[in-house]
């Protein structure tokens, strides 16, 4: 099974190039989503962050409530890094999980991993490949802004806590560029594609 890091900034563009993965029967593991379930209450993640953070971080459910979490790591770097610390290796725990019981299976292919962290984190090296989608850092804060509501200043903030996308181009064994057409990006992604499957039935015959 070809094991596939799908990655970029936030609001790059990620999730449609994953769709496209996903639609060609690729077996996609969503980190956030993960991330998601381990902050709920009863997940392995909730109780350490609200030790941490306390009530500063919960919403009168009880649960973890996301915006505010964000709010305070995006504004504090030693925050952020007290909470990758408690998130990522818990998401990376599931991963590989996930990547165990498929191989034991025997039936997938191509295992895709999206994670708009997976280089920060340092994981990147338990891939067979990496996809990195791109666009310019402008463009990022517009869509961040549209999709979740927030300032530019806000926006700008989540950017710089990540990578520049300059720097993971260096790691990337394929990039899609996600700055012009949906048109094109899903053209990109769909070439992409098709080298993977390459990758996949080469690892096979090795």
């Amino acid at each position: 099974m070809l094991t596939v890091a799908l990655t970029g900034g936030i609001a790059s563009g990620k999730s449609v190039v994953a769709r496209i993965f996903e639609a060609h029967g690729c077996v996609l593991f969503r980190a956030d989503a993960v991330a998601q379930s381990l902050m709920a209450p009863g997940g392995p993640a909730f109780g350490p962050l609200v030790e941490r953070f306390g009530p500063a971080v919960t919403c009168r459910g009880g649960g973890i409530d996301r915006k505010k979490l964000s709010a305070l790591v995006f504004g504090d770097e030693a925050a952020r890094k007290q909470v990758n610390r408690i998130v990522h290796p818990l998401v990376e725990a599931a991963r590989r999980a996930e990547v165990g019981r498929l191989e034991a299976e025997g039936r997938t292919a191509i295992f895709v991993s999206e994670a708009a962290l997976t280089i920060e984190a340092g994981f990147h090296e338990a891939f067979d490949k990496i996809v990195v989608v791109s666009c310019p850092a402008g463009l990022q804060a517009a869509r961040l802004m549209s999709r979740d509501g927030i300032t530019r200043e806000e926006a700008l903030a989540r950017l710089a806590a990540q990578m520049p996308v300059e720097e993971k181009l260096g790691y990337a064994d394929y990039v899609v560029d996600a700055s012009g057409s949906l048109e094109r990006t899903i053209a990109q992604a769909e070439a992409v594609y098709a080298r993977l499957l390459e990758d996949a039935e080469r690892k096979r015959r090795a």
